[in-house]
C-alpha cells in the first residue's frame, strides 16, 4: 500500500475522535439518537478544525447499516465507501470548481428526485460553499428549504458572513473553534506514541503553538519534521525544518531586557540573523512571550490551564514575577510597532536593535502618580504658602530634630532645618571633637551609597540630577541648575531624614545645605541662603482677604509668588489666568 501522510492517516472516524469540538459533536450526537435529523446543516470555522471531517463522519451516521446512529460501525459498506470518498450516494461537491448556476443546475438540482442506490440518504457535503455564485445561492434556496425526505445537504464554509441569510436561516448552523494548542499537542502526542516516534513535548509544543490552532496544519507540520529528523526529534530540528524562534532565544531575550544587558541583546539579535529567522517572525513571538507573561501576572491560575506548554510554566512564571504589569504593556507597543516597522525596512535589523534598546530604557520609566505621591512624602499645612518641612511652633523645642542656633532665636518665624549659621559653629565644632571622623571623600561615598539604598527614588530623580556634590568638614552641600529650584526644594524636604544619616555615618553632626548654581533666580537664592526665607508665611489678616477679594490682580501675584504654585508650574506647563479666594 503507498504511504499516507498523517493528515489522512489520523483523520476522525467518529465523533469521539473529533478534537475540541465537543459542543458540535454532542449536539448532532444528541439529533442522531433522538430523530431529529435536519434537512441542511452548515459548518463554519477555520481551516483544518474538522468541518469537512465532521460532515463525512454524519454522512457514515446517517447511511451506516445500524444507523442513523451517532456510532457508526466503520465497517459496513457504507461506513467504507463514505471514509473512502468513494460511495455514490454520498457527492462532495468543491463549490469553488462549481460557483454558476449550470453546475448547480447539473450537479445537485437535476440528483434531487434521483433516490439513493444503496444508502439510506443522498447526502451533498459543498465545500467552500461561499465561493458559490449569487444565482446559484438562489437557484438552491426552494432544494435546501423543502428538499424530499431522502436528501441531506451539509455545507463547509470558511467565511460565514459571505453566505446568504435566507441560505443560513433554512439551515442549522455551526460554527467550529480553533483547535487550542494544548489539545493539538495531545494528539500529536498520541501519533507519535503510536508511529514510534521519540520526541520532546517542548517540539510538539512548538509545532503546535505554529499551527494556530488547525489540526491539519500542524499533522502536516509534524509529517515535514519526521522526514527530516527520522524517529528521534529534537527541538532544534522542528526550528531548523519549519523556520520556527526556538523558545530558548525568546526566553534569552526577555531576560537580557530585564538585565538592562545591551551587548546580550545585540548578541541574540544577531543569532536571530545569522540562523535566517524573519525578524517580524522575532517581533511576534516576542509579543506571544508578552503576552504569555501579562496571563501570568494577571492571574497565575491560568498558567496550568492557558496554552502555556508545561515546560515552560516555571521558567514564565519566574520572569513574570520581574515586569510590572505597565513594563509589559509598554513592551507589546514596541514589539507592535517593531513588526509594522521591519515590514518596509532596508534594514530590519537595526529596527530590532532599536526596539530591543527602547524596551530597556521603557523599563526605567516610573508611573506619574508614584512620582506624584513621591513630591507629595513630606505634607503640607493648609495656611502655608512654603516648603512643610519645619517642625512644629517655635514654643515645643523638645520637638525639633535638633536645638536650634542662637543666631535665628531673633528671627520671628525661625527654620531649624537650614544650614547652620557661622555663630554655632564653633559649638558644633566642640562637640566634634569627641566624636568619631571620617574622610570627606569616604563620607560622600557612603551617604550616596545609603542614599542608594534606603531611597532609591531620591537618589534617581533628585540626588543625581544634582550639578555638583560638595563636602566639607561639618556640611554637605547640593548644588542644582537654575531651573531645577523644584528639584531643590524636593532634596531640602527630606533634609531631616538626610542629616540623619549623615550623622550616623559621620559621628557628628553635618548639615545638609541645597542650593542652586550661578545664574538662580533671586527667590531661589533668598531660599538658600535665608533660614527665614523656607518658614511658612503667616495667615493673612481678615482685611487682607477681603482687600485680595476686591482686586484680583493682588490675589493672582500672591498666587505666582507661592512656592507651591511655581513647583507645579515647573511640573506642569500652565498658565494661571484667575484666581479666587475660597
Amino acid at each position: 500500500m503507498s504511504y499516507q501522510v498523517l493528515a489522512r492517516k489520523w483523520r476522525p472516524q467518529r465523533f469521539d475522535d473529533v478534537v475540541g469540538q465537543q459542543a458540535v459533536t454532542r449536539t448532532l450526537r444528541n439529533a442522531l439518537t433522538s430523530g431529529r435529523i435536519a434537512q441542511a446543516f452548515v459548518f463554519a470555522g477555520s481551516r483544518g478544525c474538522g468541518k469537512t471531517t465532521t460532515a463525512r463522519i454524519l454522512a457514515k451516521a446517517l447511511n451506516c447499516i445500524n444507523g442513523p446512529t451517532p456510532d457508526p460501525c466503520g465497517e459496513c459498506d457504507g461506513c467504507i465507501e463514505i471514509a473512502q470518498g468513494r460511495d455514490i450516494d454520498v457527492l462532495e461537491i468543491d463549490a469553488a470548481s462549481h460557483t454558476g448556476i449550470d453546475n448547480i443546475r447539473e450537479v445537485v438540482i437535476a440528483g434531487l428526485a434521483i433516490s439513493p442506490v444503496r444508502d439510506r440518504y443522498k447526502v451533498f457535503i459543498i465545500d467552500e460553499v461561499h465561493q458559490l455564485s449569487p444565482a446559484s445561492f438562489n437557484a438552491l434556496l426552494k432544494s435546501i428549504e423543502e428538499p424530499p425526505p431522502h436528501v441531506v445537504f451539509m455545507m463547509a464554509t470558511t467565511e460565514l458572513h459571505k453566505i446568504p441569510d435566507t441560505i443560513l436561516s433554512r439551515s442549522q448552523v455551526f460554527e467550529f473553534k480553533s483547535i487550542s494548542a494544548r489539545a493539538i499537542s495531545d494528539q500529536l502526542r498520541r501519533i507519535a506514541t503510536a508511529e514510534s516516534i521519540e520526541v520532546p513535548d517542548g517540539a510538539l509544543a512548538l509545532v503546535a503553538r505554529a499551527a494556530e490552532g488547525s489540526m491539519r496544519d500542524a499533522q502536516s507540520a509534524f509529517d515535514q519534521v519526521i522526514a527530516f529528523a527520522g524517529k528521534t526529534i529534537a527541538v532544534d530540528d522542528v526550528s531548523a525544518v519549519l523556520g520556527l524562534i526556538g523558545r530558548d532565544l525568546l526566553f534569552d531575550i526577555v531576560e537580557a531586557v530585564l538585565d538592562e544587558d545591551g551587548p546580550r541583546a545585540f548578541a541574540l539579535a544577531d543569532r536571530a540573523v545569522e540562523s535566517g529567522h524573519d525578524l517580524r517572525l522575532v517581533c511576534r513571538e516576542l509579543s506571544g512571550l508578552v503576552r504569555d507573561l501579562m496571563i501570568v501576572s494577571v492571574d497565575p491560575a491560568r498558567a496550568n490551564e492557558g496554552e502555556i506548554a508545561e515546560t515552560e510554566r516555571a521558567r514564565i512564571a519566574e520572569l513574570a514575577k520581574r515586569f510590572s504589569r505597565e513594563d509589559l504593556m509598554r513592551a507589546f507597543d514596541v514589539l507592535a510597532k517593531a513588526e509594522q516597522d521591519i515590514r518596509n525596512a532596508s534594514q530590519p535589523r537595526y529596527h530590532l536593535e532599536m526596539a530591543l534598546l527602547r524596551w530597556m530604557h521603557l523599563r526605567k520609566l516610573v508611573p506619574l502618580t508614584e512620582l506624584l505621591d513621591q513630591m507629595g512624602v513630606a505634607p503640607r499645612p493648609a495656611a502655608a504658602t512654603g516648603r512643610a518641612t519645619a517642625p512644629p511652633a517655635r514654643s515645643a523645642p523638645a520637638a525639633s530634630p535638633r536645638p536650634a542656633p542662637a543666631a535665628a532665636a531673633k528671627a520671628p518665624t525661625p527654620s531649624p532645618t537650614r544650614a547652620t549659621t557661622a555663630a554655632t559653629r564653633p559649638a558644633e565644632k566642640a562637640v566634634e571633637s569627641s566624636a568619631p571622623s571620617a574622610s570627606v571623600a569616604g563620607l560622600k561615598d557612603a551617604l550616596l551609597a545609603e542614599i542608594r539604598t534606603a531611597r532609591g527614588f531620591l537618589y534617581n530623580t533628585v540626588v543625581a540630577q544634582a550639578q555638583k556634590i560638595e563636602v566639607a568638614d561639618d556640611r554637605v552641600t547640593f548644588t542644582f541648575l537654575p531651573a531645577h529650584r523644584a528639584l531643590r526644594e524636593q532634596l531640602e524636604s527630606q533634609r531631616s531624614w538626610l542629616e540623619a544619616a549623615a550623622e550616623r555615618l559621620a559621628g557628628r553632626k553635618v548639615a545638609v545645605v541645597a542650593v542652586q548654581g550661578p545664574g538662580a533666580d533671586p527667590g531661589a537664592s533668598a531660599s538658600a541662603s535665608s533660614p527665614a526665607a523656607s518658614s511658612p508665611a503667616p495667615a493673612a489678616p481678615a482685611s487682607e482677604a477681603e482687600g485680595r477679594k476686591d482686586n484680583p490682580d493682588a490675589a493672582k501675584r500672591e498666587a505666582l509668588a507661592s512656592p507651591v504654585v511655581r513647583d507645579l508650574l515647573d511640573v506642569f506647563p500652565a498658565e494661571i489666568r484667575n484666581v479666587e479666594e475660597m
